[in-house]
């Protein structure tokens, strides 16, 4: 696991790598968008926005005529229908923050026998699909450290274009135009240093703003199936480690996965972010839902093994 001071030197000398990533995630995103529409489509019907009245242009409820009320705000077609006055209440809607963010580096592109995904591709499709449901209620939504928030009925389809014009991958975005009451999704396999996710996930919640973790992982990553030699190899640095006996290490290995996995769970935890823990041989409409309860308001932390 590279530091980020190494990751920033390695992209200076393999500069051709970094435009070749950026036109394999500009050509997939048509297909992406595609795919997180279809996705998002079958969460949206359960969205009920923010459930009490005020002012917004979805009705809500009829309620009693309360005296000294303007009269303006009788609605007589209700009240033709019985002896009583009703007033038509709208639903709230007020405008929130919610930045997001889809890791791209290196080790994102991976993907294994056991799965139809990348992780890069599956990570994009459910931020794609959370800015799709989040433009059906009018909230504003941003690229941390790349766009500024708007809001927008086709937020996908820019924010797809925004990322077509990035200049390199980065795990952890630049959270400095992040502020209080915001929300932070970040979708991510988190393999980075735990001691540079800490540093992030502190300094997001220093500014007062609610944090939402999704660890996108391979089965493979998980199971660590190989038996005999095995060359294995890191995309973001190019070191290549060989194993004479591959299954020797596997216990270990899971072990020391674990325990990463478990240090990243509790610093979401201890700062009262959310996480969720989602494998690419799933379907994507699992973390999408968990991403729908939290973002509603509906749940505060994500037990341990997510979806």
């Amino acid at each position: 696991m590279a530091s980020q001071a190494e990751r920033a030197n390695i992209d200076q000398t393999t500069w051709p790598n970094v435009i070749g990533e950026a036109r394999s995630v500009a050509d997939a995103l048509p297909d992406l968008l595609v795919e997180a529409s279809h996705v998002a489509s079958s969460i949206i019907a359960g969205w009920h926005g923010r459930r009490r009245a005020g002012p917004g242009e979805s009705f809500w409820q009829f309620r009693p005529f309360n005296m000294g009320e303007p009269a303006k705000r009788i609605d007589w077609r209700r009240s033709a229908r019985d002896d009583h006055l009703y007033v038509r209440e709208r639903e709230w809607e007020a405008a929130h923050t919610v930045w997001l963010w889809a890791d791209l580096s290196s080790s994102m592109v991976f993907r294994s026998r056991l799965s139809e995904a990348s992780k890069r591709d599956r990570s994009l499709v459910l931020m794609l699909a959370v800015a799709d449901m989040l433009a059906e209620t009018g909230e504003r939504i941003g690229l941390t450290g790349v766009t500024r928030p708007f809001s927008d009925r086709r937020a996908a389809e820019r924010l797809a274009d925004a990322l077509t014009h990035l200049s390199k991958p980065v795990a952890l975005p630049d959270p400095t135009d992040v502020k209080r009451f915001a929300d932070v999704v970040l979708i991510s396999d988190f393999l980075d240093p735990l001691e540079e996710i800490s540093a992030w996930i502190a300094q997001v919640a220093g500014t007062g703003a609610r944090g939402h973790l999704v660890q996108v992982l391979d089965p493979i990553e998980e199971t660590f199936p190989f038996d005999g030699r095995i060359e294995f190899s890191d995309p973001e640095q190019g070191i290549r480690l060989t194993a004479g006996r591959a299954e020797t290490w596997r216990a270990e290995y899971q072990n020391r996965l674990e325990a990463h996995r478990a240090e990243i769970r509790d610093m979401a935890r201890r700062a009262g972010w959310t996480y969720v823990l989602h494998h690419t041989d799933h379907s994507a409409a699992e973390p999408l839902l968990v991403l729908h309860s939290a973002l509603s308001g509906n749940l505060d932390v994500i037990p341990k093994g997510g979806a």
